[in-house]
């Protein structure tokens, strides 16, 4: 890690406060507090226990503090024995009691921020985290927003919030912005291991955030306020969803002249610079690329600027499920039967392969959507037992299906939604009737290629 040596600071800035805190950092006596204890926050907490630091964790959750207290865990793809190791060692302490926000020198907000029915953004978790910090902020803290937002929310909304303590930014405490970028069930990008963009209200916050980070992430990498980093994450998510809406919008074209666009992507992307690979899919999922575009988008209304790429983007990847249904439709058709009354099995309903996260999946609409035309849906996800609440879909009362050769059989069409690399494709394709495969997830398969219609 890099070494915090030499830390920066605004001209005469010399307070006790700042000199406190940047004592803590360098020795790593500075308790870090992590508000959010979900995807972001446990893999950051690991960072940090890691390092050698103590964390607090805060969560609003009574039932995931009791699951940590005794040492479980409640993500798959996060083993308990990772939490049990930080208790052990006595550097970990999860509570759902926001008081103790005092205790932190530094603290980390990891809350969620989704949309609102009309697609505006939703800062409900940030503003009220703000003002339960509010209430026991103290001289000698660092609050670091890692939330995916619009720029201008540090200084805009959350600043304001603080302020309301008494306390003045810069000299009592330090306010900082630096976004997450946790791939949740990417084996090959930890927390620890991913470069941290960090911008401050002021300089002496930024470098203060930059020396934190040092200790326990491989690079931090400063930009000249909250602002730029803010703006950064938007820009990474939105190239995102503005190129899987081209792959999307292509697979449709290539199907109806019969082109495969898999096989396309495949030769396209062995030229070795000027292209990367984008898939296309049944429709956007997770916390980030179907959201954050459109933070951007909202942004860009208040100041009368039109986001045609953005909203382009995002009309061509909310059509995807519509598509989907639609060819579901045709490939039962072919066998002389009607979505209505027939068994349609769901397989994968988490957002994207070997995560245990539902949030914004397309799977949801696409039961929303089966269910709508009368078919008799079931599913299966390898690490969703029940099907949780959601905010935007009447999810039915399921639970996940055992995948054997007689609930596969009794199936009129299996729809292929999340690719999981624990299911056998083979033994899927031998006793499904009927696949209609949105990943290509089968392309693999030599047997009973009959069977199989992508989409």
């Amino acid at each position: 890690m890099a070494s915090t040596a030499g830390i920066g600071v605004s001209p005469g800035i010399e307070s006790e406060p700042w000199a406190g805190l940047k004592r803590g950092i360098e020795n790593k006596t500075a308790k870090v507090g992590v508000v959010g204890l979900g995807y972001v926050g446990l893999p950051l907490i690991d960072a940090f226990v890691s390092a050698g630091f103590h964390c607090l964790g805060f969560d609003v959750d009574q039932s995931k503090i009791s699951v940590l207290e005794a040492g479980g865990t409640y993500i798959d793809h996060f083993p308990a024995s990772r939490i049990q190791d930080w208790i052990a060692r006595r550097k970990f302490t999860p509570t759902s009691d926001m008081v103790r926000l005092g205790e932190a020198d530094t603290i980390l907000v990891c809350v969620p921020t989704p949309l609102s029915e009309s697609r505006d953004p939703d800062l409900s978790y940030v503003e009220a985290t703000a003002r339960q910090i509010a209430e026991s902020l103290r001289p000698g803290q660092l609050v670091v927003l890692e939330s995916t937002t619009y720029p201008g929310t540090t200084r805009d909304v959350l600043l304001p919030i603080l302020a309301e303590s008494g306390l003045t930014v810069g000299k009592d405490y330090f306010l900082a912005y630096s976004p997450e970028r946790e791939d949740p069930g990417n084996p090959d990008f930890a927390a620890s291991g991913i470069p941290k963009v960090v911008g401050g209200i002021d300089v002496t916050s930024r470098e203060l955030a930059m020396a934190l980070y040092a200790h326990a992430i491989v690079k931090t990498v400063p930009v000249s306020n909250c602002e730029i980093a803010e703006a950064c994450k938007i820009l990474e998510n939105t190239y995102r969803s503005v190129n899987i809406a081209m792959v999307n919008e292509l697979k449709v074209l290539f199907d109806r002249i019969g082109i495969d666009i898999w096989e396309v992507i495949d030769a396209a992307k062995t030229k070795p610079f000027g292209f990367q690979a984008f898939y296309p899919g049944p429709g956007l999922g997770g916390h980030c690329i179907p959201i954050d575009p459109f933070y951007l988008s909202w942004v860009a209304r208040k100041h009368d600027i039109p986001t045609r790429f953005i909203e382009l983007a995002g009309e061509i990847n909310a059509s995807m499920p519509r598509y989907v249904i639609d060819r579901v439709a045709a490939a039962l058709n072919d066998r002389g039967r009607a979505i209505r009354g027939s068994r349609i099995a769901v397989l994968g309903v988490a957002y994207k392969k070997d995560v245990d996260d539902p949030r914004e999946s397309p799977s949801f609409k696409l039961m929303e959507l089966l269910q709508a035309r009368g078919a008799l849906i079931s599913y299966n996800d390898l690490y969703i037992r029940e099907l949780p609440a959601m905010r935007r879909y009447q999810v039915p009362q399921l639970s996940s299906e055992p995948l054997t050769q007689e609930y596969l059989s009794a199936q009129d069409c299996v729809l292929v939604a999340t690719d999981h690399s624990g299911y056998d494709w083979d033994f899927i394709t031998e006793h499904a009737p009927l696949i209609v495969d949105t990943r290509n997830a089968t392309s693999g398969v030599t047997s009973g290629r009959d069977k199989i219609h992508k989409a």
